[in-house]
């Protein structure tokens, strides 16, 4: 319990998946944990856990495309003198939950618009209200979660991966902009990573997805958190702008 001790972190998308797998691994590491979620019920059950584990959370529920809330429940923060250490911007859909999983030409502007809205444009209203109270705070550190979606066009999932293609650019953007204001800022790219986005994607292909992945097996969520608490922790300090591909080989 050393790399995050002291730390308050904020995790969007912390009901389940990486999320919960992220928050769960920042308190075993010492963090106070806000999570947040759309699912507010998800939220707390990620919290409760944490807190029958001897760990400290909070939980909140999250619309991170609604501006309003994500100010909203800084403003909380703020009036709570909460000081926010570290933030992981994990929250985010898949093409099928925007009606967007089909070549480029086919897809809706109107599921083009909700792609964007959250995973692009949410992303970045918590990340600018994560950034302003940093600054104010004297620095912090953040993480976003993007995709190997976001390195290459991917077959089907154009409006997705172009969402995680400006998450990258965010976080470069980010980093650059604020490194001055002792702020980092990374992405963690992951590959196939065995949660409910994949769920369907298993059941229908699952031997071809684990014969495309030269370590032979999907990731588990655990993977990925394991790599965004080191980034969030100091032992990461000399690390900023970076995309961080977690893969099992996939793009090799």
């Amino acid at each position: 319990m050393t790399l995050l001790a002291g730390k308050t972190v904020l995790v969007t998308g912390g009901g389940s998946g990486i999320g919960r797998a992220t928050s769960i691994a920042a308190a075993r590491e010492g963090a106070t944990l806000i999570v947040a979620d759309i699912n507010s019920d998800a939220a707390e059950e990620t919290a409760e856990e944490i807190r029958h584990a001897g760990g400290f959370a909070d939980a909140a529920g999250l619309d991170i495309s609604d501006a309003a809330a994500v100010e909203g429940l800084f403003n909380s923060l703020e009036l709570e003198r909460k000081r926010i250490d570290c933030a992981f911007n994990n929250a985010g859909i898949n093409s099928a939950a925007a009606g967007a999983n089909m070549k480029l030409a086919d897809v809706s502007p109107e599921a083009w618009a909700r792609m964007m809205n959250v995973n692009l444009t949410g992303t970045f209203l918590t990340l600018r209200a994560e950034l302003r109270h940093m600054r104010a705070a004297g620095g912090g550190s953040i993480v976003n979660t993007a995709s190997i979606a976001g390195l290459f066009g991917m077959a089907n999932a154009g409006a997705y991966s172009v969402s995680k293609h400006g998450i990258v650019g965010l976080t470069r953007a980010a980093a650059r902009d604020h490194a001055a204001d002792a702020i980092r800022v990374n992405a963690v790219c992951p590959g196939f990573v065995d949660t409910g986005f994949l769920q369907n994607a298993l059941a229908q292909a699952g031997p071809q997805l684990v014969a495309s992945v030269p370590l032979g097996r999907v990731g588990q969520p655990a993977d990925i958190a394991e790599l965004v608490v080191w980034l969030l922790s100091d032992r990461a300090a000399y690390v900023t702008g970076a995309a961080y591909i977690v893969d099992g080989g996939q793009t090799v």
